[in-house]
């Protein structure tokens, strides 16, 4: 908080104080995190057989695409 960063995860149960946090930002980074570790299921995506980074983006847009339809 001193450098002026607001918390978006929650504290622990356990914790004497607990931290404010902003819930719905929560939902969107677990959203984010859950993409990411589909990304990596990925073998094309998650190994880099594109050095390329314009055919790397265009494989990550390609698996996002078809995630979002299933």
């Amino acid at each position: 908080e001193g450098k002026g960063i607001k918390p978006c995860i929650p504290g622990r149960k356990s914790r004497g104080k607990p931290v404010k946090y902003d819930k719905r930002k929560y939902k969107r980074r677990n959203r984010i995190g859950i993409m990411f570790g589909r990304l990596k299921g990925w073998r094309r995506v998650a190994t880099r057989y594109d050095r390329c980074p314009t055919v790397l983006f265009s494989a990550i847009c390609l698996a996002a695409t078809v995630m979002f339809w299933l």
